[in-house]
């Protein structure tokens, strides 16, 4: 079993930054491919962006060229958020899946990290 923590969610004034970890702990073999997604109040879950094992990358419009997606280690994605906006307020999920060492498939959500973006 794979677990994901997700951490580094915050208060931050408009224009700053942040940046997001999500570490997968377990018996874990490979990340194949891991997503940020967020949850707005009285809004749907929508992805953010995604990264897979070959570092192929993908975001949202409306982050693009602000945010960045990348896995640091074998086991630890991170979102790094530059001139947020009001509007990206939201509690921020990891989202992955892989292999585990007995080369069996694993799929797993983290427990949300909040953001809150003030004007």
């Amino acid at each position: 079993q794979v677990t994901l923590v997700e951490s580094g969610g915050g208060l931050v004034q408009a224009g700053g930054s942040l940046t997001l970890s999500c570490v997968a702990d377990g018996n874990l073999f490979s990340i194949v491919v891991a997503k940020w997604f967020r949850q707005a109040p009285g809004k749907p879950r929508e992805p953010v962006a995604t990264i897979t094992s070959r570092g192929a990358t993908n975001y949202a419009d409306s982050v693009k060229g602000r945010f960045t997606i990348s896995k640091d280690t074998k086991n630890t994605v991170n979102l790094q958020m530059n001139s947020l906006k009001p509007e990206d307020t939201a509690v921020y999920y990891c989202n992955a899946q892989g292999r585990t060492t007995d080369w069996t498939d694993w799929a797993s959500w983290g427990q949300g990290t909040q953001v809150t973006v003030s004007s």
